[in-house]
């Protein structure tokens, strides 16, 4: 069986997939055998279920130095982490070396592209995908579980993305971790203090499942709107990146290719204009990028009630949340 039979092609070059164990199935088969009979149903699952998993994921990378020129094109604004994207990829795109992408967080106004971004990496990388949204949270132990000794424990993200997930190295994205909350008695980013150190992510104990599982490939991505919040020692385990919002002409751009996204994406698309038109995407620029899929939606919508083919300014939503100037919301 080939690499390509392995893994699904999502860039330009073929994945190659290496296989890796995650954890110790004799771990885990003790751990079972030491549970009391009719106790911890939600515990005992769990260790069955890695048991009938098995411990092996695809480890991959690209084969070769992917095609990145459309991402540059639909991201403008992050073109600094691209950059440094594609030299770690550089380093091991010709060697049996792993590939090693340091831990980043995106900083920037709401709106911008930063979960976006993420998914797109994943894509790239040809790799899977774990979020989780600080904000909506309000259990400390969302990333590193919660002893099974509580009641409603379970484990954490990080567990469950190695676990029910297909690869070793999927990219992890901690939205928001600026406004991580939680139980005052228990910080929500403590975990991270190991789980970004490459030597001490290698052995990470969920606290649910008490058995070592080996986070040292995960690829991290944090985003915030506000570096002040997250603590020095999280900071300095990451590249930090500024991400500003894009100016005018790359905010064009966007809403051009996601006005022919939308429009090949969908039957009705060809009863619209292959281009949009200079006025529409003049207000269209003004969107933060969040919003312009909502509001070319809007736009199709109101159009074909009108019963035209283009898209014209009476369309669009009226008001709504315009894109903030460039710099940063504090």
């Amino acid at each position: 069986m080939s690499a390509r039979d392995l893994v699904p092609v999502r860039s330009t070059a073929i994945p190659i997939a290496h296989m890796r164990h995650v954890y110790r199935l004799d771990e885990v088969e003790k751990r079972l055998d030491k549970l009391p009979k009719k106790e911890h149903e939600n515990l005992r699952a769990t260790y069955e279920r890695m048991l009938e998993r098995g411990p092996e994921r695809f480890q991959v990378k690209p084969s070769g130095l992917p095609a990145m020129e459309t991402l540059y094109e639909e991201l403008p604004n992050f073109a600094e982490v691209l950059d440094d994207v594609k030299r770690q990829l550089a380093l091991c795109e010709d060697s049996r070396d792993a590939l090693e992408i340091t831990p980043m967080l995106l900083l920037g106004p709401p709106g911008i592209g930063k979960t976006h971004f993420a998914r797109h990496l994943a894509q790239l990388l040809g790799t899977g995908m774990g979020f989780v949204s600080m904000s909506s949270l309000t259990a400390g132990w969302v990333l590193s579980g919660a002893s099974s000794q509580w009641k409603g424990a379970r484990p954490g993200k990080v567990f469950e993305t190695l676990v029910d997930g297909q690869y070793a190295n999927p990219v992890m994205v901690v939205d928001e971790i600026d406004k991580a909350g939680g139980e005052s008695a228990y910080d929500p980013l403590g975990a991270l203090y190991s789980l970004l150190e490459h030597d001490t992510a290698s052995n990470f104990t969920d606290e649910f499942a008490e058995v070592a599982i080996d986070t040292s490939q995960m690829i991290w991505v944090a985003t915030a709107n506000d570096e002040r919040a997250i603590p020095d020692p999280i900071l300095n385990r990451m590249n930090v990146y500024e991400v500003a919002p894009p100016d005018r002409d790359a905010a064009r751009k966007i809403a051009t290719r996601l006005y022919r996204t939308l429009r090949g994406e969908h039957d009705w698309g060809s009863r619209f204009e292959p281009e949009p038109g200079d006025a529409v995407l003049e207000r269209m620029s003004e969107l933060a990028p969040r919003e312009m899929r909502r509001a070319w939606m809007t736009a199709f919508g109101n159009a074909k009630l009108d019963g035209r083919g283009r898209v014209e300014l009476r369309d669009l939503p009226e008001g709504g949340p315009r894109r903030s100037p460039i710099g940063f919301v504090q």
